[in-house]
């Protein structure tokens, strides 16, 4: 079976590299399960120190895996995209994404609870379950918390898409940058994480991430039921099975 993620380690930095162009990243139980196996390795190793998180092509993340959603279901799906979550929010060390390109759906979710990141001015992200008979259920978690409430309503009630720079002023990510400064940015700002000393680094990540952890152990488990029972839903089946449809002609 080919490798979908990625995990290198050079001075002090894991990088994880997204790596499914069959499907444009999307969000298969193969490829959340080999994120989920990257994160725990780099968290248990003494080497590492700041992880960042990024796409070997030019999508971040398309979001949910529709074939596999209109196949297999969600039900483990959805409960991997809370625990992907959880992931990089307790993980020890502080998680950075790369964003350039589009992002959908449950990859917002990614670069939502990752402590910080970085986009290129043409990235696009999108919240396209309403579109679908779906909701944003399980990125709910690490989502709504970036945004104020108007943004939230914005962008899960309408899924219309949004660039690098609307995402940045919305809060969902940290800074965005033209798209040949991205790398230069990143190491910029790796470059100044890596001067915390690491007992720094994970306690202040726990005390920023204490409330949002202690949300995502308190209702993940409903909110990935939701999901799940969502897109099982015949109205979901129906609108994913027409997108999929659309996409092959």
């Amino acid at each position: 079976m080919t490798e979908l993620v990625h995990l290198t380690e050079t001075d002090g930095v894991a990088t994880i590299t997204l790596d499914s162009p069959h499907n444009k990243n999307a969000l298969s139980q193969q490829l959340t399960g080999e994120l989920l196996d990257h994160l725990a390795t780099a968290d248990a190793d003494n080497a590492v120190r700041v992880i960042v998180i990024r796409s070997a092509l030019d999508v971040f993340c398309s979001g949910a895996d529709l074939s596999e959603a209109t196949t297999v279901g969600m039900g483990v799906g959805a409960q991997r995209m809370v625990d992907v979550q959880r992931a990089i929010v307790a993980n020890t060390k502080p998680v950075v994404t790369r964003v350039a390109g589009p992002v959908r759906a449950g990859g917002i979710g990614i670069v939502a609870a990752s402590d910080l990141s970085v986009a290129g001015h043409s990235a696009t992200f999108a919240l396209t379950e309403v579109r679908l008979g779906l909701a944003a259920a399980t990125i709910s978690l690490t989502v709504i918390p970036r945004l104020t409430d108007r943004a939230a309503a914005l962008t899960f009630l309408t899924g219309d898409s949004f660039d690098g720079a609307e995402a940045a002023s919305l809060g969902l990510v940290t800074t965005s940058v033209a798209d040949a400064e991205l790398d230069r940015a990143l190491d910029a700002l790796l470059k100044s994480l890596l001067k915390g000393a690491p007992q720094g680094l994970r306690e202040s990540k726990k005390l920023l991430n204490r409330e949002l952890l202690a949300d995502i152990d308190a209702r993940g488990t409903d909110l990935a039921e939701l999901s799940a029972g969502l897109f099982g839903s015949p109205a979901a089946q129906e609108a994913m099975l027409a997108f999929l449809n659309r996409k092959k002609k």
